[in-house]
């Protein structure tokens, strides 16, 4: 039998195909899917399956759905943020065959066939109107169902037992995933919860907040990716970031921002600039051959048909054997007509090991089974999760799944900014899925981790048309964070698709902004009060009103490094969403490794000579954790300590900045703003007395004109009794704070 004919992939009909030896799942996999046999067994239940990237989750899960639910006519919803994950499980499903035995070793005859059909707003897809009580398998983009949430009236009418699947669960504290289940369970007595996620946790959810009340019987199956490295199945992933020099981020306007927000896509013009940079271009081929061998097979994935080519001329000029592939029969830049054959010629000839580099403009993200691949070169940035997991997949597979030992995952870092959250590729192995079994040690995760925040501070303090004077006062330990918060959070990209993408935060905190954060932290419940922000997703101006509020309310002005308003940003939306306080995690024992410093106070100690100070920069290059923290770029290490020995050798020239009201105006005669850059300090100890002043008995803060009482500092702003230009001055006794009503009510007049 074949699988039925038709002309969408949205929707239809799914018939068993035989084959002689069906797709056999790894130990792993059996083992995952006989837990969830055991478990079924209950009449309802909540549960996580978490398998990292690589270890087959979907595969997993459509295996057992075919096999414990669909052939017993039970019906099943599938809910993923990315219409892409919504063609990925939908796939996975077509792809459903049996042979002479299943993986129990038993005899397998084939289901009956089932209907399915997948709902999002994508013009490929079904909307949510056309859900017939008829279809066994649902896959549904959340947002779309959560505009329409009645569909599921009629599909779920009569029902006694539903099983609920969600993609990338570790998503699921989202309040419309919460409204959706909640609004199952309402409906359907027995719901069997799945959650399907590559986060690791620890071995119960008793720490993780309220995942745990989302899904009350734990962790259902997990494995880590040392386990699955160890076993062969996966490949070690080595990761190495390559500064390219180039900045891009400089010419981006509001519009270009929102496209690649919204559709992963870089501006045209922009596009075809990186494509046809000739330095760029040449270190991507250098960084190839200086570690050829290492390497070895690689796929290399560009931005457009230009790039493509551009970048093939310059491999095969240097003796390496490279073509590229494209999935477009006719690409839209260059007109160029590409026929299918010659992608299936080019595929086989890299199998066969006549192509030592194959480069890829938007395909091999999925599919496509290369396990000769030892090594991605990603030269092309992504905010999409999904895409980058198919693109690192690539050579992800294991010496016992057919593929190496170790993978290598090259990322070519250009300067963008800090407008776009790119996703980066080391966030889809966090913690190796078991922190009592880690690949990497405690220290060189925090390296990592530190060393991508830093490479573009380091990359200006080589820019001699860059003040950095400030940064370079500050002794360089203290230019280490000391901890960051973590998390990620859904953004819609479209709203006429209902198309969300993940964004993965690290928030760097610095000592001197410890206790700033800790106070919002401490205070967010009451600022989303404070504003009446319910949705999940916060308009712009709302989001810069409240960042707003919160720079005035915690953040004091004059903090080196700066502070940044996208990090305040990123967490409102990530408690608008989630309702809970990110997890902060501290870095430890990094300092004294690199404390420059103390390597210069060694160096001026001794009054080394040009020719030992050279045999003691090396010997102290040889370092790992240097290297790593410096991204590989010695020319980096050498600046920053050179900072150091000047500031031992000339302490004038590199004073301590203390800041200071500046110029002959007196603090009183300046506005809180301008107190606040100038004088830090003093704009602290003002504004700390007024609200001191405003406290009642209870200890609760007081407007000063309705009496409005509130214990955060987060509903009130700090007003004159006198403004400055009609003689009062910015001193406490001057001062009062106000409720948001009255002071826009005040502002107004």
């Amino acid at each position: 039998m074949a699988p039925q004919t038709r002309k969408s992939k949205a929707f239809g009909e799914i018939l068993p195909k035989q084959v002689p030896v069906p797709r056999m799942p790894y130990p792993h996999q059996v083992d995952a899917i006989e837990r969830l046999n055991k478990l079924d067994a209950r009449p309802s239940y909540s549960t996580l399956v978490v398998l990292p990237t690589g270890g087959g989750k979907t595969y997993v899960a459509s295996t057992w759905l075919l096999h414990g639910a669909l052939d017993k006519g039970k019906k099943v919803l599938w809910l993923a943020h990315r219409n892409l994950l919504l063609n990925q499980a939908a796939e996975s499903f077509r792809q459903y065959t049996y042979g002479k035995q299943n993986f129990y070793g038993n005899d397998c005859p084939p289901l009956a066939s089932f209907r399915y059909r997948v709902v999002s707003g994508a013009p490929d897809h079904c909307r949510s109107s056309s859900i017939s009580p008829k279809d066994n398998l649902l896959l549904v983009s959340k947002d779309s169902l959560m505009r329409n949430i009645k569909c599921l009236d009629r599909w779920l009418e009569g029902e006694r037992e539903i099983y609920l699947v969600i993609d990338e669960a570790h998503h699921s504290t989202a309040k419309s995933y919460r409204r959706i289940i909640d609004y199952i369970q309402e409906k359907v007595p027995c719901v069997k919860l799945i959650g399907l996620t590559a986060t690791p946790f620890r071995k119960n959810l008793a720490n993780t907040g309220p995942l745990r009340g989302i899904y009350r019987d734990d962790i259902v199956y997990q494995i880590s990716l040392t386990e699955l490295i160890g076993n062969g199945i996966l490949s070690t992933p080595v990761f190495e970031n390559i500064p390219t020099g180039e900045n891009y981020g400089a010419a981006l306007g509001m519009s270009a921002l929102e496209s690649i927000q919204r559709s992963d896509l870089i501006p045209e013009d922009i596009a075809a600039e990186i494509a046809k940079n000739t330095a760029r271009n040449n270190l991507i081929v250098r960084t190839y051959l200086e570690k050829e061998e290492e390497y070895g097979q690689t796929i290399v994935f560009v931005l457009n048909v230009t790039h493509a080519a551009q970048l093939t001329a310059v491999f095969c000029k240097n003796g390496v054997k490279a073509d590229y592939v494209v999935s477009d029969i006719r690409d839209s830049e260059t007109g160029k007509i590409t026929k299918r054959e010659d992608n299936d010629n080019k595929l086989e000839a890299y199998r066969q090991g006549k192509l030592q580099v194959l480069i890829s403009v938007n395909i091999l993200t999925e599919g496509a089974d290369l396990p000769m691949t030892k090594t991605v070169f990603l030269t092309r940035p992504t905010v999409s999760s999904v895409l980058m997991t198919q693109m690192v997949g690539r050579a992800l597979r294991g010496k016992r799944a057919g593929g190496t030992s170790e993978a290598y995952i090259v990322t070519f870092m250009d300067d963008w900014g800090d407008n776009i959250a790119w996703t980066n590729p080391e966030s889809l192995f966090p913690g190796a899925n078991d922190p009592e079994t880690e690949q990497l040690s405690q220290v060189q995760r925090d390296i990592r981790a530190i060393a991508l925040s830093k490479i573009f501070e380091f990359a200006q303090m080589m820019d001699t048309s860059v003040d950095t004077s400030a940064l370079e006062e500050i002794p360089f330990v203290q230019r280490l964070p000391v901890g960051m918060y973590v998390f990620t959070y859904l953004e819609v990209a479209d709203e006429k698709t209902g198309e969300a993408i993940e964004r993965s935060c690290q928030v760097m905190v610095y000592s001197n902004a410890v206790r700033a954060y800790r106070e919002l932290m401490e205070n967010l419940p009451a600022l989303f009060d404070a504003y009446g922000a319910s949705d999940e997703y916060l308009n712009a101006k709302l989001l810069s009103t409240m960042e707003r509020q919160c720079y005035t309310t915690f953040f004091r002005g004059g903090m080196l490094p700066p502070y940044a308003p996208k990090d305040v940003i990123n967490i409102l939306k990530f408690y608008a969403q989630t309702e809970t306080i990110p997890e902060f995690y501290t870095f430890e024992t990094v300092d004294k490794r690199l404390d420059l410093r103390r390597f210069a106070q060694y160096i001026v100690d001794n009054s080394m000579d040009r020719m030992a100070q050279e045999e003691f920069r090396d010997t102290l290059w040889k370092d790992d954790i240097i290297r790593q923290f410096f991204c590989d770029r010695k020319v980096y290490f050498h600046r920053m300590l050179d900072i150091e020995m000047l500031k031992i050798l000339h302490p004038d020239a590199y004073a301590e900045h203390s800041g200071g009201p500046g110029g002959k105006q007196p603090p009183e005669d300046l506005d809180l703003d301008e107190l606040k850059e100038l004088d830090p300090k003093k704009e602290t100890e003002i504004r700390t007395a007024v609200f001191k002043k405003s406290r009642d008995a209870d200890g609760q803060f007081q407007c000063g004109i309705c009496g409005l009482k509130k214990e955060s500092k987060v509903f009130f702003h700090v007003d004159y009794l006198v403004p400055l230009d009609k003689g009062g001055k910015t001193a406490a006794d001057n001062l009062r704070i106000l409720c948001r009503t009255c002071y826009e009510q005040k502002e107004k007049q």
